[in-house]
Parts: structure tokens; C-alpha cells; sequence
């Protein structure tokens, strides 16, 4: 990505920043979007609107957990409006940036929204903090020697480096960042530079001064900007950077940590599928199979960390064939739904043309035009699967597929599900941090770890206050 500080043309979209309750708008840079690379412009980055005092107690820090709650299930209502203007401008500029089509962005948003529900809210809190209360004040306790102390999970200080795949993690973040109390920054990715805004500005059309308004902030700059980062990255100002996105994104942060600057990552991940040889038993569970592993494959059209990339198929050639068709004829059905037909890259493009001429080691279904496309091998093809791109590996037996598990891969579908059991333990031993049925990548059990760890419970500063010996 490039940047400038030349004047923008007048039909360069712009993307406002939100800091700490007010609206800043202005056309002082322009930088390119990741993906597409289309030019948008932003107000200068100012270090003073984006850092709270230290010395200042977090405004979220005494709201009753309830309040925050009832506050963002009304947010919530009205994203889902379709008359919120902040949400319908968000998407008209967003759509000249994403490489997602508009349709597709709508619908993204509006499930987004689906997170602010108070039932799904209360259950992340009581499922990441064994006593909830540490969150509304310092909880009383006593060990057996009889020295008393006082606990709180205090509000942190958090940079959040959004990914630019899914508008949903914005409101995701959002809502963590709140529901812990937290001071938060929103870096936002420069292929979705728009939601976080249109999200804080539609909190700030429910109450201007809530304390939840002022405790955010959203700001666009170039990932691995020296000038902005080498100030905003330091424990004076900030506990925490909660970093989601690839390599590059992860890497510009890790030269800054230290003592008092904590890293949660959401690093890259790779999710696969594991379909046993009873999927081959029918044409009834052939594609029964075929369309669960169809189903995970296009979980937001493949963008996501959770949709699948390589499935591995206990099954000889022919029934790995039979197999392949099916799946091909599922994926291409499924993008024709969604309305996202974008040409595979020139790169990629150019390797499956490749595998497709070498007979013998592989045989390709569909076409490299983004609507679908299914690559049979006997071992992992060498690149990253992407845009409705899976690679089916053809293994003698699943235990083939357990050496191809490591700490990247998130997610594992699995089929038949009465034989998941028996390969959980290894799955965990390799590294990897969920399995779930065939077909149920996407929304994951409300309240449970992601990425092997509690998020909320890591986002705090836990202190305590020990109040010495009480006297026997």
C-alpha cells in the first residue's frame, strides 16, 4: 500500500476517524486499499486525540455491566436498521474499497449485529471470568493462611489491529473491548477502513456522552508506519495490542513489545476438514458429505479463518473422484448464491493451470473464474486456497491426515461424527484449537475459547490488593 499527502481528487472516497466520541473528518492523506487497490483518503493522525490520560481512571471503569450490555443490544437494533444512515454510507464507501461485492457486505453487517443479543453477551463474560462481578468491582478473598486480599479485572488500555476480511469482527471487538471496560484504539485495515466508524458513530446517535462512546477510538494507518507506531506503541499510553491479519500485520507489532506492552494475537489460521471413508458407503452420504464440506469451504465466500481450504478424504482415487464432483457441484451452487464470481489472481491462476496438465498426481473441477473449484492430490498442494478454491487430499486413512495439523490450523470439520472422539486428543496434540462437526465451522459455541485461549479474560489487568493476615 502507498500513501500521500497530495490533495485528493474529488471522487476519492473518505474515511472519517472517531476519536473518543467526536468525529473527525478530513482529506489530509490518501492511501490504496489492500485488495483492490483504490484510493481513499484520511485526516492526519494526531497522537493527542487518540490516547487516553493515564492518569485518567477508563470512563467505562464503574458503568454497571448490565448498562453496557443493555447499550449494545440497542446498537445492535439499530445496525440492523436499514434507515441508519452511518451503516448505509459505511456500505456505499466500503464497497468501492472491499473486494467483496456490496450484497455480500449487507449481509455480513446485519449477522454482525446478531453478536449484540443479551443472552450471547452475558454468556461470553460468564464463560471467560469465573466470577463476573471482578469486572463491577474488587472481589473480597481469603487463602487459608487467613490473608486477606481484594481482586478486580481492571480496564486495560487496548490497540485493536483489525482484519480487513469481515466487517463482523469490528462489532465483535467493539463489543469485547466494552464489555471488559477497556480504553480501546480500533487500527482499522485499509480494505475495510469505514465499519468501526459507521458503528461508533451509530453508539454516539443513541447517547453522545456515554462513557462507552468515549472510551473508543478508530484511526487508519499504514500497517508498519514507524511515525505513528513507534509513539502510539508504548506502555505510556497503551497495556495491550490485541492484533488480528497475517505475517505482516503481526510482525510490525512484535518489535515493540516489552515489559507493561502485551501482544493477544489472532494470528493466521488454516482450517481443514477430515471425511472418513463412510462418507463413500451411498450416494446419500456422498453427498451428504459433500455438501457439509461444501458448507465450510464457503463460509463468507472463503474469507474467513474458519472456511475450509484442504480436505482430507480417507478413499481410493475412484471414490475420491466421485467425491470431488459432488463437492465442485455444491461450492459452485453456494457461489452462485452469494454473487461473488471475482477471477482467481494471475498467480494462483497460473499454478492450478499448471496442476491441471500433470494428470497423474492431480485432476482439477471448474474453471479458475471464482466459482468454485476443486483440486484432487495425493499431498498438500504447495499454496493457500483461496476465493472457492479447496484442495481434496487423498489419504489410505485419516490417521495420514493428523501429521498435516499444526499450530496454524484453527478449525477441523470433521466426518462421521461418532468417530471425532477418537482422534481429539491427537488433533490437540498437534496444535490445533477446534473441532467440530462437518458443516459447523462457522458460528462457533457461544462463550467458548477462540484461538486456544479466553480472549476477554486476557484483554484485562488483573490486580490485586492483599490486605494482610486477619488475626487468628
Amino acid at each position: 500500500m502507498t500513501e500521500t499527502r497530495t490533495p485528493p481528487h474529488a471522487d476519492v472516497v473518505s474515511a472519517p476517524f472517531f476519536q473518543r466520541g467526536e468525529l473527525v473528518e478530513g482529506h489530509d492523506t490518501v492511501h490504496r486499499s489492500r485488495d483492490l487497490g483504490v484510493a481513499f483518503a484520511t485526516p492526519r493522525v494526531t497522537m493527542d486525540g487518540l490516547v487516553h490520560p493515564r492518569d485518567e481512571v477508563p470512563p467505562l471503569l464503574n458503568v454497571p455491566l448490565t448498562e453496557i450490555i443493555d447499550f449494545l443490544v440497542e446498537t445492535g437494533e439499530r445496525i440492523r436498521d436499514p434507515r441508519n444512515p452511518f451503516i448505509r454510507d459505511c456500505l456505499d464507501r466500503m464497497s468501492t474499497t472491499h473486494v467483496l461485492p456490496r450484497r455480500v457486505l449487507e449481509a455480513q453487517v446485519v449477522s454482525a449485529a446478531a453478536y449484540l443479543d443479551a443472552r450471547l453477551l452475558r454468556t461470553v463474560v460468564e464463560q471467560n471470568f469465573p466470577d463476573p462481578a471482578a469486572l463491577d468491582g474488587w472481589i473480597p478473598k481469603q487463602d487459608f493462611t487467613g490473608r486477606k486480599s481484594f481482586v478486580r479485572a481492571f480496564a486495560s488500555r487496548l490497540i485493536h489491529v483489525l482484519p480487513g476480511n469481515s466487517p463482523g469482527v469490528a462489532v465483535k471487538s467493539i463489543a469485547q473491548g466494552a464489555l471488559v471496560k477497556a480504553v480501546n484504539l480500533f487500527k482499522m485495515s485499509s480494505s475495510d477502513p469505514f465499519t468501526t466508524v459507521a458503528i461508533l458513530r451509530t453508539m454516539a446517535g443513541i447517547d453522545p456522552g456515554h462513557p462507552i462512546v468515549k472510551s473508543m477510538s478508530a484511526a487508519y494507518w499504514r500497517g508498519g508506519d514507524d511515525t505513528v507506531e513507534r509513539v502510539l506503541y508504548r506502555p505510556q499510553y497503551f497495556d495491550k495490542i490485541v492484533a488480528w491479519g497475517g505475517g505482516d500485520a503481526i510482525n510490525n507489532v512484535i518489535k515493540y513489545l516489552g515489559p507493561g506492552f502485551q501482544l493477544v494475537s489472532f494470528d493466521p489460521k488454516t482450517s481443514i476438514s477430515m471425511v472418513g471413508r463412510e462418507a463413500l458407503a451411498s450416494d446419500g452420504t456422498l453427498d451428504l458429505a459433500a455438501s457439509l464440506a461444501a458448507s465450510d469451504v464457503m463460509v463468507l465466500n472463503q474469507e474467513a479463518c474458519v472456511a475450509s481450504r484442504f480436505v482430507y478424504l480417507e478413499a481410493d482415487q475412484a471414490g475420491a473422484d466421485r467425491f470431488c464432483e459432488r463437492l465442485h457441484a455444491h461450492i459452485v451452487g453456494k457461489a452462485a448464491e452469494s454473487g461473488d464470481a471475482r477471477p482467481l489472481d494471475r498467480d494462483l491462476r497460473e499454478q492450478i493451470d499448471t496442476l491441471a496438465m500433470l494428470d497423474d498426481e492431480f485432476r482439477v473441477w471448474g474453471r479458475t473464474d471464482g466459482t468454485g473449484l476443486v483440486i484432487r492430490s495425493d499431498e498438500p498442494v504447495d499454496f493457500h486456497p483461496i476465493n472457492k478454491v479447496v484442495n481434496v487430499v487423498r489419504v489410505d486413512s485419516l490417521d495420514r491426515a493428523v501429521p498435516h495439523v499444526n499450530v496454524a490450523t484453527q478449525t477441523i470439520g470433521f466426518y462421521p461424527f461418532d468417530r471425532t472422539a477418537d482422534y481429539r486428543d491427537r488433533l490437540a496434540a498437534c496444535g490445533a484449537q477446534r473441532v467440530v462437526r462437518l458443516g459447523e465451522a462457522g458460528p462457533s459455541t457461544i462463550g467458548n475459547p477462540h484461538d486456544a485461549m479466553y480472549p476477554l479474560h486476557r484483554f484485562v489487568h488483573w490486580m490485586a490488593h492483599e490486605d494482610g493476615t486477619v488475626p487468628g
